[in-house]
């Protein structure tokens, strides 16, 4: 290690580790600061050029990285407008930043501003639910006067713990790139990998004083727009760095597998998943009644959700280490760490096992790479894995059903932290039944065109999501989010009533008022759409060719039974025809029935997509078949008044 210091010291004194040595950048190429000499077809489709960027990576021993950045680009628009801002994260002990400075050219290439590090805006990362934290941020904003306007920013910054080394991005959305270059300068002890995702740039590897240096360049790439519903971890290039020895405060660790980086975290747990002994006794007693495992574990879940909350907590080794399940269960908060630790620390004192379990968070988020062990996570879970019916806990929402996740962590890879060590698994995947719509309306029409409507809507998964948030809302909010969620027609009133919340089904009612209901009157008639609300509203554009899968929020299973009692005095002249549409991944029926005998219209309609995933090849069917609901729900209902 004295001889890799020494290395790095000269490494150090070559490239001064100043912003002035940025200045005297050999690789910048002539023209990066002029607007005119961009290519044209560089420009197209583009919101932002990246001229010339360069991101170094320089591994001092283990755990402790310098990073030197300089980064180009000409903003041709304002929907480029974000490159113009700069956040830096750092905090009191692992993350410091060094030198920074953002400079401003116009068009020509001519400096019009400049700013340091001493113009930044200092303040604590607060996220709305940290009530303390280390973490704090550097940021700027620059106010864009005409267009194209070039930003120029450098900084260093250096780590002395860490996981993931880092990453190099060369490509975001609707921005093209000149040149972009990223370097990574390690002892080939340290087993350094890379691992790359949607491109097939292959580092230059160097050798110098038995130092290796890997070097990625990009050139020449034009603007890709991301489709609509796609993902960008799908679309655009990313190449990600990890060394198999680390330190995290002063913690050793091995990524060269699962097991072993599942063994660093069991170790850091080893010390802060038990309670007291009279706390064992007190939850021992609680649960004596309790017959099966399984129902003691939905007993305790339901526990800590009556008496703990969510909050974050980021100090020291925090965004890492849970806090003791002792801590929780004196001061009655914890973050997604120390709650899932604590629910683990419930069920171990009546017996039952169970896993804390790390998963990268966030709806459609990209699954971790089975072959490349490292830590994209953000988030932490629990497994219960009761024999053959695996169950997993969200600890850290007091509303959710035992035993499901949601898209929040569905449909992807976990690392499990088990006695053995680090194990990845597959989250479970929802079906269109565990998020159900079921409703039933009654409408009542006057004879001028009035109308009252009674709902009761029977909502699981996301839909009971959505109703418990509306639930917490203000009226006049409720009334706003209702109707734009519903696609109503702007009633003249509306009253929320949400009732009974059981076995993760909750229960809504909804009454609605509305001065004039049909869409149109033409003498003696009248024509309705003979529903409240459609059950599913998304159309989608013909496109001569989708290039990546598209991504709903979940799958779902929506039914609607409505009910129209017709003014005395009418009757019905056109009833909708009924409609069976099918697709690959989903189905959609109506059916209209008119009682003469009650002067009622009754509709059942039902509407199922079962995969939150359509494969590209599938876009031109699902659009055909989303245009087909959309005219089935659009049909009229006629009443006339009777001769």
């Amino acid at each position: 290690m004295k001889v890799l210091k020494y290395i790095f010291a000269l490494l150090l004194l070559t490239y001064g580790i100043t912003t002035h040595a940025f200045a005297q950048d050999k690789k910048v190429p002539a023209g990066s600061y002029l607007a005119s000499v961009i290519p044209d077809s560089l420009k197209e489709g583009a919101n932002a050029v990246v001229r010339y960027e360069n991101n170094e990576y320089m591994v001092k021993e283990v755990g402790k990285v310098a990073e030197r950045y300089h980064r180009i680009v000409t903003i041709l628009n304002e929907k480029g407008d974000h490159n113009a801002q700069f956040v830096l994260g750092y905090d009191k002990k692992f993350n410091s930043v060094g030198s920074f400075e953002m400079i401003v050219y116009n068009a020509a290439g001519v400096k019009i501003k400049k700013y340091s590090k001493s113009d930044m805006y200092d303040h604590s990362a607060v996220d709305g639910v940290s009530i303390v934290t280390d973490d704090r941020v550097l940021a700027i904003s620059h106010t864009i006067a005409s267009y194209p306007t070039t930003i120029e920013v450098t900084f260093e910054r250096s780590k002395n713990s860490y996981l993931n080394l880092g990453s190099w991005l060369p490509q975001s959305n609707e921005e093209s790139v000149q040149n972009s270059f990223c370097s990574v300068t390690v002892d080939p002890a340290m087993g350094f990998r890379y691992s790359s995702s949607n491109t097939n740039i292959k580092p230059t590897k160097t050798n110098q004083g038995g130092v290796d240096t890997y070097t990625w360049a990009a050139n020449s790439l034009k603007a890709i727009k991301l489709e609509d519903d796609a993902v960008a971890w799908q679309v655009f290039p990313k190449v990600t760095f990890v060394d198999n020895s680390f330190i995290f405060n002063g913690v050793p660790g091995d990524f060269s597998t699962w097991q072993n980086y599942g063994k660093w975290q069991q170790a850091l747990n080893s010390n802060v998943s038990s309670l007291s002994p009279k706390r064992v006794e007190e939850i021992q007693n609680m649960t004596a009644g309790i017959k099966t495992d399984k129902e003691k574990a939905r007993f305790l879940y339901e526990y800590m959700q009556q008496n703990m909350r969510y909050v974050s907590i980021q100090l020291g080794i925090g965004g890492l280490k849970p806090f003791p399940a002792t801590f929780v269960d004196e001061k009655k908060y914890g973050d997604c760490k120390a709650l899932s630790n604590y629910m683990y620390a419930l069920l171990k004192a009546v017996n039952i096992p169970s896993y804390y379990a790390i998963v990268r968070a966030g709806a459609n988020e990209e699954p971790a790479n089975a072959a490349f062990p490292s830590d994209p996570f953000n988030h932490v879970i629990l497994c219960i894995p009761f024999k053959n019916d695996t169950t997993w806990l969200e600890c850290t929402n007091n509303t959710r059903q035992f035993g499901k996740l949601g898209n929040f962590t569905e449909n992807r890879n976990a690392l499990l932290v088990t006695e053995d060590g680090g194990r990845l698994v597959n989250t479970p995947m929802s079906v269109g039944t565990d998020n159900q719509f079921n409703s039933e309306v009654h409408i009542t029409l006057t004879p001028e065109g009035a109308a009252k409507a009674v709902v009761k809507v029977l909502a699981s998964g996301a839909y009971r999501d959505d109703y418990i948030a509306i639930s917490y809302l203000k009226v006049d909010e409720q009334k706003e989010q209702l109707i734009r969620s519903l696609g109503m027609k702007q009633p003249s009133d509306i009253q929320f009533n949400p009732a009974a919340d059981k076995d993760g089904v909750k229960e809504v009612g909804i009454n609605v008022d509305y001065e004039r209901f049909y869409d149109i009157a033409a003498g003696n008639k009248q024509f309705y759409r003979p529903r409240l609300f459609d059950l599913w509203r998304l159309t989608l554009p013909v496109l001569e060719k989708r290039k990546y899968d598209y991504y709903f929020e979940q799958p779902v299973q929506k039914t609607c039974v409505t009910t129209i009692d017709l003014p005395a005095g009418f009757e019905v002249e056109t009833l909708p025809t009924n409609q069976l549409l099918k697709f690959s991944y989903g189905n959609y029926e109506v059916n209209y029935v008119y009682n003469a005998g009650k002067n009622q219209v009754i509709s059942t309609a039902k509407f199922n997509l079962n995969s939150l995933v359509v494969p590209a090849a599938k876009y031109a069917e699902m659009q055909v078949y989303m245009e087909a609901v959309a005219k089935a729900q659009n049909k009229k209902l006629v009443i006339r008044k009777k001769a």
